[in-house]
């Protein structure tokens, strides 16, 4: 992690990788295909919801497999939907946050200690940059218990608790980030385009999942942090809304995404991609809306952090 001059701290650090103990879970189940649907999908697992008005289209849908750092799509929703009235309260960064990035060589926001950010902040650091720092801190911050191991583990609970209410019958989380010690972290690509599709309906964390990029201002401090939006179909592909990049070794390229346009929202998923992600979802969103798309991504700019 390289330290950043001036007042600006810019999205540095390391692509996220799980221990060299997980392995990847893939637990078939009966899935259901449509007959029709896009072609040249490479993703091992995909999905494509295009809503009330189009079947759905399914390759290896109900297949578990790790899901990275789409992991922190449930962990924003947790925040969002639990403690609503928190956005605005103030969280100290602690060392163990930076810590636990260094020790595992993950994703980061490059949180500095001391520094306090509101709730509302942290998800952008979160859900831009996929700062796995962030993810400590409302993990740690949110979860019950006298030590950090236990809020941490109870936060986690409560994801787990909240994708059995959301009817995700094949999703299992051992962590809030998606680096999961023991492979057990995983989803399936139709559990996950649910959970895509209940985010969306909250205005606070749309605002945050469709951003390109933020600047925040540390309240007791005089640091700004500029982060970038890892999802590189946004501003690539027209109506996209968000959702959440992801990838480690184990899991491989993941990519969680929604588009709207003439007011319909269609959400795909793409699991273990690792022939080319943004391609696969904007062949998927042509052919949801029966279009055809010369897709030029968009380039982060230079230091910022690729998910």
């Amino acid at each position: 992690m390289e330290p950043c001059e001036g007042s600006v701290v810019r999205r540095w650090g390391v692509v996220l990788t799980a221990s060299a103990a997980a392995v990847a879970v893939a637990l078939p189940t009966a899935t259901a295909q449509a007959a029709e649907g896009p072609t040249g999908i490479g993703a091992k697992g995909a999905y494509l919801d295009r809503g009330p008005d189009g079947r759905p289209w399914g390759k290896a849908a109900d297949t578990r497999r790790q899901m990275a750092s789409t992991t922190k799509i449930m962990t924003a929703v947790v925040v969002v939907d639990d403690y609503a009235g928190a956005l605005q309260h103030q969280v100290a960064v602690k060392q163990s946050y930076r810590d636990w990035v260094q020790r595992n060589q993950a994703s980061t926001a490059d949180l500095r200690t001391g520094d306090e950010l509101t709730v509302r902040q942290l998800l952008y650091a979160m859900m831009l940059p996929s700062g796995c720092d962030a993810a400590y801190a409302l993990a740690d911050t949110f979860g019950d218990g006298a030590t950090e191991q236990e809020r941490t583990a109870s936060f986690v609970e409560k994801m787990n608790k909240k994708a059995r209410a959301l009817g995700m019958r094949d999703t299992h989380y051992d962590s809030f980030d998606g680096i999961s010690a023991r492979g057990t972290n995983y989803s399936t690509p139709r559990d996950l385009a649910k959970l895509a599709r209940y985010a969306l309906g909250d205005g606070t964390l749309t605002t945050v999942m469709k951003s390109m990029n933020t600047q925040q201002k540390a309240a007791n401090v005089n640091r700004l942090y500029t982060w970038y939006n890892t999802n590189k179909l946004l501003g690539s592909y027209d109506g996209v809304v968000g959702l959440k990049t992801g990838s480690t070794r184990a899991a491989g390229p993941c990519l969680v995404f929604a588009a709207r346009r003439a007011g319909r929202t269609v959400v795909g998923v793409v699991l273990d991609d690792r022939t080319g992600r943004y391609p696969d979802a904007a062949r998927m969103l042509d052919y949801a809306y029966g279009s055809r798309t010369a897709l030029k991504l968009r380039e982060l700019p230079m230091g910022a952090h690729e998910d």
